[in-house]
């Protein structure tokens, strides 16, 4: 079954139609996958593709598309609200954020099942979700501090 077409289910399954605009915004998730837009980047994307849909309705529809479940909402330090593509088939990733450029990479490695298994052990929760947001320094701008710091030790050293 075609990916646009789990979509389109889903979303039946929860009681919405999959609309003419909801299904453009959900094609440009899917072109994007390895992005997280915000809703201002989505409407960016949609102007690109000479597109008339409203601001308001691509704010809206991806508000309704996480709502259901086919969009996540992820907060980065920024504080701006980016969404991305929701993939059953996928095993849970998170994300590594560089505090310096801003660059955000994913990684597939969830170490917390076993602690989420406590955890609803021990409350009674069922927990249906979680976000991993680690913060440092991306290898390049790592390499650049590096570098200064070298720099600046040298010019202290011949003064």
């Amino acid at each position: 079954m075609v990916k646009q077409d789990i979509l389109r289910n889903e979303l039946r399954r929860r009681k919405q139609r999959m609309t003419a605009q909801r299904e453009l915004i959900l094609k440009i998730f899917m072109d994007s996958e390895d992005e997280h837009m915000s809703a201002e980047e989505v409407y960016r994307k949609v102007l690109d593709r000479r597109l008339r849909i409203s601001k308001a309705t691509v704010y809206r529809t991806v508000d309704l598309l996480s709502d259901v479940g086919l969009l996540r909402r992820i907060v980065f330090r920024d504080g701006v609200i980016r969404y991305e593509l929701v993939n059953k088939d996928e095993h849970h990733h998170h994300h590594i954020i560089c505090t310096e450029c801003g660059r955000v990479e994913e990684f597939p490695f969830d170490l917390l099942d076993d602690l989420e298994k406590l955890i609803e052990q021990s409350t009674g929760y069922k927990i249906t979700d979680h976000q991993l947001k680690l913060y440092g320094l991306c290898s390049e701008c790592a390499k650049k501090k590096n570098n200064e710091k070298t720099e600046t030790d040298m010019r202290k050293a011949t003064k």
